[in-house]
């Protein structure tokens, strides 16, 4: 334990240090000095190139000796320091090539005070160093009795090169060097270079192309008169292939086109180059030549020019701002959350000291001997990490939990035995005084306020006091579940608040599903900022069942229309497909929308597979297998993990799981896949494995009027005009006004009403596979066979009677509603 005192004081004496280094105004203050450094360097450097044959006599003496004569004078603008500056630099290293600090100064500089990203800065860094190095030596070359222009350390390196590979080898060296040099700046190879080639000659046959359309096009008064002969002559003196390419050239001549025209021309100097007087455009042949022409744009071209219009509208209107809409909306602020302090602990040295000798005297009286044992403080259990001596088998540490509960007198222990990554055994055992964790303190933090996670979600804070993130993206769903009053549904609004202070309401929306009617109840607020829901409903926050059934196959269709967006914008997930959409490579008009993350939130799963059952799992785990890709991602939370509730199908979806306190192991490896959940000590202490390692975390804490406020915060400021609206869905349940015109019906109507009599079951599940149909459209279809008479009424999980025995039935029908 004495091992943690000299940390503690190292760390106190770097603190300073380092909130020095890491202070934003220290970097400001620092980059102005290195502006001021480069512009003062840059003076002196030019004054000292026009006046250093008359400065030079003055620099022999020292600098301190002249501070007392007045008499002394140089012809520097900047004084003596700007001679002396110039000679140190100039003459005596590095020539003219000394500007390269000042550039150096100078971009770095403006990186600290403005922020301004510089994209790789070591290479910039490299490449001064060689420049400093190269260009004195090649400047003492071409320059050899100008001593300013290369200085001292070009001078002498020069000579030594000439003794080295002679007069011919040195300019070799010099050449090649900077070759390499550019290859390696410039990433140059084969392939790049040949790239490089193509597109240049490419550019260049294009420019040569369109200066000759320019020089060769005929005005439009000639243009009229070759028409006019052309279509006066008779048709039997044109050299005409076929009819069809005749009456097309006919038609198509009198609109010139300029492209038409130019491809017309280029066909007659091509074919035809001894005939210059004969632009009569032999508009036979513009037909097949127009016809090429296109399909190679097509293939080509079409590109090119895509990019080039994209680029326009970059520049012209700039990238587009999903935030436009609400650009004055402002994220909730620090404030609104309770200050209940700082979060640092407390240590207790003797209950430490006494926990350690009861595990070792426990351990002891079983013939275990341990060679060495570390504490690790966190804000609700202390891990202790035994090493036992050689020969100790792990099970025999691992069969003693309970006995080790005993002697140390706590709530309940769990052992990891071992810790995965490290070569000791884990003894975490509850502290009698556990601390709380407070959000506002999470959320103040460094690691979320430079959070760069897509739906960062700050859970709390692990055994070593470090706070914990996860991205919900990477997850990319959760499951939850903890008995009752054990801190999940604060965990919960956990996540919620953590997107809210880091997303914009046009990058998020919520759908919250609450069979509790009380918990989400706060989130009303917000609806027409962050919430998502079916159209003509009136509240966002789901409380019925048949609504939730309904809300998930809106979701569901949802799915599949963004999977076609992205399948036609030709991108593999929705972080590439809004990239591309901001960056105007993707046509609204083609239905191309910005498409914003949605999170599903469920609070009692278990309610719901009681309620409703194969109805509700059916959608949910559709989406858990496909929904990650286009940015639709669960939390399920429940509070009977059990079998019947937590199934096989969603345990296969969810890798993301997070378990608070549950009643028996049973429940834990139901949740968890292990033990442990059932030690856990209530409270919000939970324990969250994203698919590999379970990690112990005590759960933030955020309060009813906490939530309260950041929803009143939100709610009070300018909002879209409604909730976003999910797509319409209509159950077999829901009929709606039967169609009973019969002009009104669908055009599938009669082909449906045979599959129906065939198969004798009339369901608009069957029409869907049988006619490769939506939902909603087998859904009217079905309302419209059950108006003519054709199948029975809705009759719940059941499919619908059919009334008709056969076709010839269907088909008397049909004959006489038509009479």
């Amino acid at each position: 334990m004495a091992k943690q005192k000299p940390k503690k004081a190292s760390k106190n004496i770097l603190q300073p240090i380092r909130q020095f280094l890491t202070n934003k105004t220290n970097h400001v203050l620092f980059g102005i000095a290195l502006i001021f450094t480069a512009v003062l360097f840059f003076g002196a450097f030019t004054s000292y190139l026009f006046n250093w044959e008359n400065d030079q006599s003055s620099l022999t003496q020292d600098y301190i000796s002249h501070f007392n004569d007045p008499n002394y004078r140089v012809n520097n603008v900047l004084g003596n320091f700007g001679a002396r500056v110039g000679d140190r630099f100039i003459y005596q290293n590095f020539g003219i090539a000394a500007y390269l600090i000042c550039w150096f100064l100078l971009l770095f500089g403006l990186r600290l005070v403005f922020s301004i990203q510089i994209k790789n800065p070591r290479s910039k860094v490299g490449s001064i160093l060689f420049l400093l190095i190269w260009l004195p030596i090649a400047l003492s070359y071409v320059f050899p009795s100008a001593p300013v222009m290369s200085g001292a350390n070009g001078y002498f390196l020069k000579q030594w090169l000439f003794s080295f590979s002679g007069s011919i080898g040195t300019p070799l060296i010099l050449f090649f060097s900077l070759i390499f040099f550019v290859a390696i700046k410039f990433k140059w190879t084969p392939e790049s270079i040949m790239a490089f080639n193509a597109k240049l000659s490419e550019k260049l046959k294009r420019e040569k192309t369109e200066e000759a359309e320019e020089t060769q096009t005929p005005s439009p008064s000639v243009i009229q008169e070759i028409t006019e002969q052309e279509l006066s002559k008779p048709i039997e003196q044109e050299v005409v292939p076929t009819e069809l390419e005749l009456e097309t050239s006919i038609q198509e001549e009198p609109s010139f086109e300029p492209i038409i025209i130019e491809q017309g021309i280029e066909t007659v100097e091509t074919e035809k180059s001894d005939e210059p007087v004969k632009p009569e455009l032999e508009t036979e042949v513009v037909v097949p030549q127009t016809d090429s022409e296109l399909e190679i744009e097509t293939i080509e071209k079409e590109e090119v020019l895509s990019e080039k219009e994209v680029n326009r509208k970059v520049k012209e209107f700039g990238e587009y701002d999903p935030k436009l809409d609400l650009s004055r909306f402002k994220l909730p602020t620090i404030d609104l959350l309770k200050d209940y302090g700082d979060s640092n602990i407390t240590i207790n040295q003797q209950e430490l000291e006494d926990n350690k000798n009861r595990i070792v005297e426990t351990l002891s009286n079983y013939n275990i001997e341990i060679s060495k044992i570390k504490a690790t403080i966190g804000p609700t259990v202390t891990l202790y990490e035994i090493v036992p001596a050689a020969g100790v088998r792990i099970s025999k540490i691992k069969n003693l939990e309970d006995d080790i509960a005993l002697s140390l007198s706590a709530l309940g222990i769990r052992i990891i035995a071992p810790i995965p990554g490290k070569g000791t055994i884990g003894i975490e055992v509850p502290s009698t005084n556990p601390q709380m964790v407070p959000m506002r303190n999470l959320l103040k933090s460094e690691k979320f306020q430079k959070s760069d996670m897509e739906l960062p979600i700050a859970f709390g804070k692990t055994i070593s006091n470090e706070t914990y993130m996860a991205d919900l993206t990477k997850m990319p769903h959760l499951l939850m579940a903890g008995a009752t009053g054990q801190g999940k549904s604060v965990g919960l609004n956990v996540i919620l608040t953590s997107i809210l202070y880091k997303k914009h309401p046009s990058q998020v929306k919520f759908i919250l599903v609450d069979p509790k009617k009380v918990e989400l109840t706060l989130f009303n607020k917000i609806e027409r900022h962050y919430l998502a829901k079916l159209p003509d409903t009136d509240e966002a926050i789901i409380t019925d069942t048949t609504k939730v059934v309904h809300t998930l196959n809106s979701l569901c269709i949802e799915m599949d229309n963004r999977y076609d967006l992205l399948k036609n914008a030709m991108c593999r997930n929705l972080k590439e497909y809004n990239a591309k959409f901001i960056k105007r490579k993707l046509n609204p008009e083609d239905g191309h929308r910005y498409l914003p993350y949605i999170v599903l939130v469920i609070d009692e799963f278990a309610d719901l597979i009681m309620t409703a059952g194969k109805e509700v799992e059916t959608p949910i785990a559709r989406l858990a297998q496909l929904a990650r890709a286009i940015g639709i991602h669960l939390i399920v939370a429940t509070q009977r993990p059990s079998v019947n509730v937590i199934t096989g199908i969603i345990k296969a979806n969810f890798p993301a799981r997070a378990a608070f306190r549950v009643t028996s192991k049973i429940d834990s490896r139901t949740i968890l896949d292990a033990g442990g959940a059932d030690q856990l000590i209530g409270k919000g202490d939970m324990l969250y494995t994203g698919g590999s390692d379970l990690i112990r975390l005590q759960c933030a804490f955020v309060d009813t009027p906490e939530v309260e406020e950041i929803t009143d915060y939100i709610g009070n400021q300018q909002a879209y005009p409604e909730a976003y609206m999910l797509p319409e869905y209509v159950g077999e349940d829901e009929g709606g006004n039967l169609d009973i015109d019969i002009s009104d019906r669908d055009k599938l109507f009669e082909d449906a009403a045979r599959i129906v009599i065939i198969h004798q079951q009339g369901s608009a599940s069957l029409l869907q596979r049988k006619l490769k149909l939506g939902y909603n459209r087998a859904g009217r279809i079905v309302d419209q066979l059950e108006a003519a008479g054709i199948i029975g009424p809705f009759e719940g999980s059941k499919a619908r009677q059919v009334l008709l025995p056969d076709e010839m039935a269907l088909e008397q029908l049909l004959k006489s509603e038509k009479e």
